[in-house]
Formats: C-alpha cells, structure tokens, sequence
C-alpha cells in the first residue's frame, strides 16, 4: 500500500497568507492548480509568440508539484522564508527532507518518475524560472482579488508582487500579465461583457 497520493492530496487542508487577513481563504491545493495552468500558458506564449521550444505540459505538471512538500513543512510566509541567508538555506535543507519523505511513500518502480518533480532537479533552469514566475503570478493574481473585494491588507503585496515579476525579466510572464491579469480585477458580468481583443 502507498500513501503517496493520499499525502499529495492533503494540500488541500493547507491554507496560504497565514499572516494576512483574507476575504477567501486559499489552500494549496487551489494555489498548484493555479500555478500548473499559468505556467502551461508561460509556457504556450514563450512557444507561440516567442519562437521558443518549451515542453508546456512538463512544465505544467512541474507547477502542481512545485509546492507540495508544503503537506509536512506548512506554509511558511514570505517574510519569515526570505528574512535572511540562513533561514532560507535552512528552509531549502527542510524542503529537501519533506521531499525525500514524499518519495518514499512511492512504490520503488516509480519514485524515479516524481523525484525530479519533488527535488525540482533535472528541469532545465527556464523551465523553473517560468514556473517560479507562474507562483508569483498566482499570488499577485490573489492580491488582485483580495484588493477588488476591498481588502486593503493586500494592497502593498499586490504592488510588490508586481514589481517582483516584472523584475524578473521573463517575457512571457509580462506578456501574461498584460494581456490576461487586469481582468482579474472584473465582476463576472463585466468578464462577460469583455470582449476578445
């Protein structure tokens, strides 16, 4: 018997922005579907619009894994992850283990096939790139929502968000956000109202 997925599905019991005071919550389920999807569009755009030759469904699929170590470590906030050097060096050793934990859970005949996707290995360092720039899509996507239903506590992330993105200079995430992300801002019936360009 495996537990393996049965652990995996257990993201939905872990909720994101511990720190800050939500409208909605969001668990981690809902935030690695979100993430696989604009990575796939990340993905499509850079091989559509870009003349690059990217695998859109790995990179999708790396994107529902990207976070799911989080079942044992928790979601630990931006500002505690990121405060210093040492913290985040220990985090990433932390991360490792819950990874190696996860594995083990696989029968032996498979554990080759999602170690890559749990240890974020073997990827090529674009691909990460799209997909740590598909996480922060998400997020700002979130404070987007938040902000629309009057939520002033997302305010300062949303800018910051913003700013994080665009600093990392990868075109397809500024084309993503360009074209698709104001209209997260929308109410359905202006969603509908709105017109393809």
């Amino acid at each position: 018997m495996s537990s393996f997925f049965s652990m995996i599905f257990r993201m939905k019991y872990i909720n994101r922005w511990g720190l800050m005071n939500n409208k909605r919550t969001e668990n981690l389920s809902e935030h690695s579907l979100e993430v696989a999807m604009i990575a796939h569009c990340l993905a499509t755009i850079g091989n559509v619009r870009l003349q690059k030759n990217l695998d859109a469904d790995h990179i999708a699929v790396m994107g529902l894994f990207h976070d799911c170590t989080e079942i044992i470590t928790g979601d630990m906030p931006t500002p505690v992850k990121y405060y210093n050097e040492e913290i985040r060096r220990t985090y990433k050793e932390i991360e490792k283990k819950a990874a190696s934990e996860l594995v083990r859970l696989l029968p032996d005949d498979m554990q080759s096939i999602y170690e890559p996707l749990l240890y974020e290995q073997g990827n090529t360092e674009y691909e990460a790139k799209l997909v740590k720039a598909a996480d922060k899509i998400s997020a700002y996507i979130k404070c987007i929502e938040e902000v629309r239903m009057g939520n002033d506590e997302f305010k300062k992330a949303k800018d910051a968000t913003a700013k994080a993105i665009a600093g990392y200079n990868i075109p397809e995430a500024d084309i993503f956000i360009k074209e698709f992300a104001q209209s997260y801002a929308l109410t359905l019936d202006e969603l509908k109202d709105n017109p393809i360009p």
